[in-house]
This record gives C-alpha cells, structure tokens and sequence, in this order.
C-alpha cells in the first residue's frame, strides 16, 4: 500500500482518523496507531512483518542491555552485539546475492571453480530505514543521549510508525521520544498536516508520476536507438522525478505525522538551488545524510585529523551511503562519484572562484550524471547513455514522441517548483495582504480551497489509473 493509493486515501486513512479520534487516553491512541502501523506493513508485507517483529523486540533487548551493563566495556560489548546483528540482518536480506556474484566471478577468473548466479533474496520493504532507526536508538542508548524505553508497545510504534516506515525519513528516537508520552493535535496542527500531506501528494502524482513516463521509456531503449536530445530529456526527466517522487513522500509522511501529533524533522530543503555538492547533501534525503554524519562520519574522525584522512572518511561514507541504496556496483559508483566532488571542494576551498550561476550549473551537471548512474542498469548501460548526452551516441527515434505538451508542461512546472520560490511568494503574499482581519481570512480561505483542488485532482489522476511507480521502495 502506498500513500498515492485510492486504497490509502479513501479507505486505511479515514479509518483510522476515526478510530483515532475515539480513543480518549494516549495509551489507547497509542495503540490504534502502532495496530494500523503493522496493519499497514503487513498488507504488503504480510510474510515479512516477523522480520519487523523480530527487528523490534531484538532492539527492545539490546537497549535494555547496554543500559544494564554498567560498565563501559561491558556496554561496548553490548553495543558491538546490537549493530552486529541489525546489520547482519540488513546485509543477508539485501547482499548476499551480490556477495556470492562477486566470490563466483573472482574464483571463475581464477580458474578454481564456478559458482551459478544467486537470485535476489526478496527485500522486505523499508528494511534500509527501520534498521537505521533502530541503530540510532541503540547507540544513543550506548552515547547516553536517551534513556532505554521501557514499554516494548513504545519502542515498537517508534520502528514501525506507518508514515515514515516503508520510506523514512529517518526518525531518531529522541526526536520522537516525548511525543510518545505525551502529545496534544490541535485543530491547526492537523489542518497543517492535512495541507502538507495534500501538497506532498500533489508533486507525486502530478508531476513524479507523469515524468516517470517519458524518463522510463528513454532508460529503456538500446543504447543505439539513444540520441544526444533524447538522453539529456530523459535524464532531465528522471532528476525532477526523483525528486519530486522522494521529497513528496517525506512530504505526506511530515504530514501523517502531523496529523496524529508528531513533528518528524524535515528531509529536503530544494537541493538543487545548492552551490556545491557539499550543500546539495545538506539540503537532499537529510535525515540520511546527517545519520551517516553523526554515526559514522563523526566516530571515524570527521575533520579532525589530517586533510589526507578527512578525504578518506568522506569517500568511505558515501561508498557506504551508495551500498545503503542498493546491492549493484552502480550504486557504490554513485556514491565514489560524490564522495570524489567532495574532496575535490575541500581541496579547492578557497582557491577557485566562480559565478554564482556557473555554481549552480555545476551541481546540477554533477547532479544529473550521477542520476545516470543511480538510474542504470549496469555500467555499459551508464557508459552508453552518458555517451549520448556527449553526443557520442548513433542517434535515435525523434524528441516529439517523448516531449509531449504535457510532460513539457510537467518539466516547466517541476522545474519552477524544485525552488524556493512558490514558498517565498507566499510569504511575500502573506504578509502583504494579512494585515487586517479580513485579508488574513481571504487568504486562509484561498490556501483551503487550493488545497482542495489539488487533492481532488490527485484523486482524479489516480482514479483515471495513471503510472505511479515509487522509486524508494527499491530500498
């Protein structure tokens, strides 16, 4: 089940509005949403919500241990156990085929013996973020930033909390840890978790889903059919879908969130306005950026030492943060790729000056071929198309096929909305015209019937049967 669904939205979300708003005590709210979080994983997942299950009560266990174990090392122990097992968990489920691919091909080369191609194991969806999640519970635990939870019910709707389960953002515990005992939804604050989650739909199925379309049939043709126009539009296709497709679904999970009383933190902030690759991973799939920053970047040295390890820390983290994507070898490439940016930053810091413009131009081409490799199949597939966008390639069908009015129309929009400035005229808006009582009530009532509209030509976009894959379900 996904948020983009008639399904959600005309049948598991008011549901459990209602059956939310019956429950008078916390505790008794508490468990509607953590009963409709499993509900909610178990219609996909029916025969994998044990691995969820097990996931919880094991971290249940380890935050109670490392709290008991009293002394450091002993707790040190603890925690070596903990991370041992959510990511031995992670790592079977998700890379063991590629593992044994690796070991067949090594020892065919060798000549010693041939091992056949192992089948994917099925990932069971939001694996990625619910063992992050739990990670980041464990070593707070460990750090003394948090207390252990008590209540198993507690712990248990923090790792499966239907909103950002299947596709984040990463939560960490302490972030969440007071609105889990107690928290108050006020008419506003549900109103601004309706709008956010309506907005967050509005850029998955009106604009994500209709350049899923063109940029999918461009990835899909021979790499002899690929022209130089047809690659940079399928490409420039898939970096508006990618992002309008993620940061919408933080969007609605925000939203969700919102609605039953929680504040998850924000997981984009227009990343493609950045001026280096160093701000674009400030401002895409934060909440996975900072985590690999604090539990990982930070414990290896960050900075601190020479500028020769600070470069190796850098490209470590993001090899590691392309692995977490996928179990492909285009995905550890992707994250060399910009780990390599950024150590070129740092060692250029200072000594090369550009325009402000040609700033932006060069995240938004480094940007867009790395997308190349994110999006391949495999590295001939990267190569041939990259090719094309150097006008390397033998040519192909004509644009007019694939650059419809629509999807021009879609690319205009996407491209004016992955910016800051519909919010800035907003603003702009507000502050000019909500100076009396009158005008601050036009404009609420114009921001509703906006919102309004906006769902319900969602609704009429879903219902019609349109394309609507979700890219992050692959992780």
């Amino acid at each position: 089940m996904v948020f983009s669904s008639t399904l959600f939205l005309l049948f598991f979300l008011p549901a459990l509005l209602v059956c939310y708003a019956c429950a008078r005590s916390l505790r008794a709210r508490n468990a509607v949403l953590l009963a409709a979080s499993l509900g909610f994983y178990a219609w996909g997942e029916l025969g994998y919500v044990a691995v969820l299950l097990v996931s919880i009560a094991a971290n249940y266990g380890f935050g109670r241990w490392i709290e008991a174990a009293g002394e450091r090392a002993a707790a040190r122990r603890a925690l070596v156990v903990a991370v041992t097992c959510n990511l031995g968990l992670l790592g079977v489920v998700k890379y063991t085929h590629m593992f044994v691919g690796w070991a067949g091909t090594g020892l065919g080369a060798l000549g010693l013996a041939e091992v056949a191609p192992m089948q994917a194991l099925h990932l069971p969806l939001g694996i990625s973020f619910f063992t992050f999640q739990a990670l980041s519970y464990v070593i707070d635990v460990y750090r003394g930033v948090v207390p252990a939870q008590r209540s198993p019910a507690k712990l248990a709707l923090y790792v499966s909390l239907f909103p950002q389960l299947i596709a984040g953002p990463i939560v960490r515990y302490r972030d969440l840890a007071a609105e889990l005992e107690a928290r108050t939804i006020s008419v506003a604050d549900f109103a601004a978790g309706a709008r956010r989650f309506t907005v967050g739909l509005g850029k998955k199925v009106l604009v994500a889903n209709a350049l899923a379309v063109p940029a999918d049939r461009i990835f899909a043709l021979p790499p002899g059919e690929l022209g130089f126009e047809l690659a940079w539009l399928g490409i420039a296709c898939y970096t508006l879908q990618i992002y309008f497709d993620f940061s919408g679904y933080s969007d609605m999970a925000i939203g969700l969130g919102r609605m039953f009383g929680f504040h998850l933190l924000e997981n984009f902030d227009y990343p493609y306005v950045s001026r280096s690759i160093r701000e674009f991973w400030r401002r895409w799939h934060i909440s996975l950026s900072s985590w690999f920053r604090d539990y990982l970047y930070i414990p290896l040295g960050g900075n601190r030492g020479s500028p020769t390890r600070t470069y190796v820390n850098l490209v470590l983290v993001f090899t590691l943060c392309g692995l977490w994507h996928g179990a492909s070898l285009t995905f550890v490439a992707w994250g060399l790729f910009h780990g390599a940016f950024l150590v070129i930053e740092r060692v250029a810091a200072g000594r090369v000056r550009a325009p402000r413009p040609l700033q932006h131009l060069y995240v938004l081409l480094a940007v867009m071929v790395g997308w190349v490799l994110f999006r391949a199949e495999s590295f001939g597939h990267a190569a041939a198309y990259l090719g094309a966008m150097l006008g390397l390639g033998a040519g192909g069908p004509p644009l007019a096929p694939y650059l419809t009015g629509k999807v021009l129309a879609v690319l205009v929009l996407g491209a004016l909305g992955s910016t800051a400035w519909l919010p800035a005229a907003g603003e702009a808006l507000r502050r000019l015209y909500a100076r009396g009582r009158t005008q601050a009530l036009a404009l609420d009532l114009g921001a509703q019937l906006a919102t309004v509209l906006l769902a319900l030509a969602c609704l009429t976009e879903l219902a019609a049967g349109t394309h609507n894959p979700f890219i992050y379900y692959r992780f």
